[in-house]
């Protein structure tokens, strides 16, 4: 039986490769590598195998050929351990029947070229994957992302997502044909790329650009913040220890998509930002005043995965993702047909919250949630602040709030 397979890192080019890689190489039964990768060597007469989409296959067949007792050389772009084909590899033949032979990653290459370290960078890989939400928290929390594209996920479509989710702040670097002849580096607006073509193959670079950011000048946000802090209209938003309240009864992940009806300010929606980083955010408002202050508040805060929807309930409903978790804050008359209309979406095991002042809300709330067969509990808010008097203090009432919480069980 043949020894291991010598998994060969390629780094940008061949120019990259040391004499024991050659070595390696022109002793090799069988070369397997993408195309691209083998015409390097057509000179070689060594058996080619090539790889696209039929990466199982491939494994097979180089399953057989170590049985054969071939001498199996597998070429990747790179660093085979580095978003490559060195991890399927190891984790298919055994790490034991691999010999890895590492080189330089594109990425490295890739800051190499822009003189720029890269020990503080994020790194996506859209090769196969579609890391569309890390990116979105990626872009919340770091200043410098690098990705590794793919003939669906090229530059100019993540420069469009980024765009149509309101990224701002950031810079784009496209480098193309890494160490071959016809290297380009550009950098661009995202709004530039999104409109653009590049050659492949190719990494993008996304880098924070201080005089646009401002995340580092961002307010501070947390559960129960102030409500001077927010744009509204007087009275009308959900007061700071209310607001805690129902974001713990909504229980939020950071992957759950919530609708927030009747979003008055959006300051539930703007608090549930803290938790949902991956997920998406519909805050749906029918007053156009509220809209802009909600829109106002998302930029002031910095969250970016929100979307102003404005309509009036219980419309509006049918163009939004599937919720996880759905509060409505208020409703009138209208509440009961709001739940209604709304939990007909609601995902499986999803929550919905509700908050009223309205003694008849609570019962409607109540007799809708259990005719859907939801599991329910009720807690009321009672808030009392504190008022300075001339010697002492005195607590000032709020109107009490029932919050309802309703499971889909099923």
């Amino acid at each position: 039986m043949a020894g291991p397979v010598d998994v060969i890192g390629m780094g940008m080019s061949p120019h990259d490769l040391t004499q024991k890689h050659l070595d390696v190489i022109h002793r090799a039964d069988v070369l397997v590598g993408g195309k691209r990768l083998l015409d390097y060597f057509q000179d070689s007469p060594a058996e080619k195998m090539i790889v696209g989409g039929n990466l199982k296959q491939v494994v097979a067949l180089i399953e057989q050929r170590i049985k054969a007792g071939d001498r199996i050389v597998v070429l990747c772009s790179g660093d085979p351990l580095f978003f490559g084909m060195g991890s399927l590899l190891a984790k298919s033949l055994g790490k034991q029947n691999i010999r890895v032979h590492p080189n330089i990653t594109s990425v490295a290459a890739a800051f190499s070229k822009i003189g720029e370290s890269w020990q503080d960078t994020c790194v996506l890989s859209f090769h196969g994957r579609n890391p569309e939400k890390k990116l979105m928290t990626a872009t919340s929390a770091m200043n410098k992302i690098a990705l590794l594209t793919d003939p669906v996920h090229t530059p100019g479509q993540i420069a469009g997502l980024l765009v149509r989710h309101n990224i701002t702040g950031f810079e784009i670097c496209i480098l193309e044909n890494l160490g071959g002849p016809r290297e380009k580096i550009g950098w661009y607006t995202l709004e530039q790329a999104a409109q653009m073509g590049f050659d492949e193959p190719n990494v993008v670079i996304l880098k924070r650009v201080k005089d646009l950011s401002r995340t580092l000048s961002l307010p501070n946000l947390h559960p129960g913040m102030p409500e001077k802090n927010y744009d509204h209209q007087r009275g009308l938003i959900t007061k700071a220890e209310v607001r805690a309240v129902t974001i713990a009864k909504l229980s939020l992940y950071d992957h759950h998509v919530l609708w927030d009806l009747g979003a008055g300010s959006g300051s539930i929606s703007i608090e549930a930002g803290l938790l949902i980083k991956t997920g998406k955010i519909f805050a749906v408002e029918k007053d156009l005043e509220r809209v802009e202050q909600i829109r106002a508040n998302a930029q002031k805060f910095g969250i970016s995965n929100l979307q102003v929807i404005s309509a009036t309930l219980p419309g509006g409903l049918g163009h939004m993702e599937t919720p996880d978790r759905i509060f409505i804050g208020g409703g009138g008359r209208d509440l009961p047909a709001i739940i209604r209309q709304s939990a007909g979406h609601l995902a499986q095991n999803g929550v919905m919250v509700v908050n009223t002042v309205l003694a008849g809300n609570l019962t409607a709330a109540l007799e809708v949630m259990h005719s859907l067969d939801f599991a329910t509990d009720t807690v009321q808010v009672q808030i009392s602040r504190s008022q300075p008097m001339p010697f002492d203090m005195r607590f000032a009432a709020e109107n009490p709030v029932w919050i309802i919480r309703g499971r889909a069980v099923n």
